[in-house]
């Protein structure tokens, strides 16, 4: 870009930090209205509680600001770029996404957005959408060239289905073409392209299992509302067939010496944030790597995996499992009632605080593991955390 786009983008921070949120809301609907075939790429829930348009008004605004030093900003375009391989977004998607934001910045801002400013946010916009082209091709490319790997869409039929609390049920996933499966990193989602009712949703459902194995299996809780969890609750028996794209996500474990000398590795989560956590521990528990497991669920009938994690603490010395219950059943028997607490976690975290923590769980919840892991001394770049939906902060 040159210094003149430049510039005159950097002069809309202002404008974006005062109306960015109704930008992006605006760009919604009439992205949807004027292009319905793209909604299928986002989730109706996430739109209906605005946080798919707040996280969108915080990019565009964390754009403009450092548009000059992308460097600043060059370790959100990971989890952007996996997000989008894992839909599918393809690069005729690009242009649509443009003009509507483009029209959005001028009906919202009217006057003010002349046209020299809506020419220098397009040569802007074109520029990141190159790069995330690019970017996103590279990992359509690599994915397609592995053993086991393709592109696009590959059909998998539901060879086996079982409940793992009174909420979650998890689905083991078999290609129909016998083929191998493209292995994955633990902590990596799959996306479904579903049809349900003449409606295209696509979805993504976190791996949670270990690799390796014969199949994919996710693990789904049936959500209120939820158009495709109900769908896979109620009408994916086995012998279904569903369409599936590639193993994509950042939110993995990063690369660390196995054996006693490693880390240890602390996982922490709430809810159904506990599906990723168990491909990590599956991966895990046999090589000696010191693991707490710590889950927090309502109480006993909602706790999936239970058994599971009994089995490998048993058989592993060094998975150390505990159970939170803020409402527990008289049959129950957690470690602890209530909630995560800093305390819990100080008793779990070794005196120096050298652990990789990994949490996952409702955002009330990821709020206070993070504060409380900070407040505890673990290394801010030891924290790591994924959203099932829009990347929100969780500092104030």
């Amino acid at each position: 870009m040159n210094p003149q786009t430049i510039a005159i983008v950097k002069a809309t921070v202002p404008a974006l930090q005062a109306h960015g949120e109704a930008i992006t809301s605006h760009f919604y609907r009439i992205m949807f209205e004027s292009h319905p075939e793209v909604k299928a790429f986002f989730n109706e829930a996430h739109q209906a509680a605005g946080s798919q348009a707040r996280a969108l008004a915080g990019a565009v605004l964390a754009y403009a600001t450092y548009i000059d030093r992308l460097d600043e900003i060059a370790g959100a375009l990971p989890r952007i770029i996996q997000k989008h391989a894992a839909l599918g977004v393809l690069p005729e998607h690009y242009p649509v996404v443009g003009a509507c934001l483009l029209r959005a910045i001028k009906d919202v801002l009217g006057d003010a957005a002349t046209d020299e400013i809506i020419a220098a946010w397009g040569e802007a916009y074109q520029s990141l959408a190159s790069l995330l082209i690019a970017a996103e091709e590279e990992v359509y490319r690599a994915n397609a060239a592995q053993t086991g790997g393709w592109r696009g869409e590959r059909e998998f039929r539901v060879a086996r289905r079982e409940d793992e609390s009174e909420v979650i049920t998890s689905f083991y996933l078999e290609p129909t073409d016998g083929g191998p499966l493209l292995t994955f990193s633990p902590g990596q989602y799959l996306t479904l392209v579903l049809n349900i009712d003449g409606e295209p949703l696509r979805r993504n459902y976190s791996l949670s299992d270990a690799p390796g194995k014969a199949w994919y299996r996710i693990s789904v809780k049936k959500e209120e509302g939820g158009k495709a969890s109900n769908w896979l609750h109620q009408a994916a028996t086995v012998g279904t067939l569903l369409k599936v794209q590639a193993p994509c996500g950042e939110f993995v474990l990063q690369p660390t010496a196995t054996g006693e000398s490693a880390r240890p590795l602390v996982l922490v989560t709430g809810g159904v944030g506990i599906t990723p956590a168990m491909s990590m521990l599956e991966s895990m528990a046999h090589t000696g790597r010191p693991v707490h497991f710590i889950h927090a669920a309502r109480h006993g009938g909602a706790h999936a995996f239970r058994a599971r994690v009994d089995a490998l603490a048993a058989k592993h010395a060094n998975v150390k499992p505990v159970y939170v219950y803020d409402t527990p059943r008289d049959a129950d028997r957690p470690h602890a009632t209530g909630f995560v607490t800093r305390e819990l976690l100080a008793q779990q975290l070794p005196e120096d605080r050298d652990v990789d923590l990994y949490f996952l769980g409702p955002k009330p919840f990821m709020k206070a593991v993070y504060a409380n892991g900070l407040a505890l001394g673990v290394p801010k770049q030891q924290l790591r955390y994924e959203f099932f939906g829009p990347l929100e902060a969780l500092e104030a």
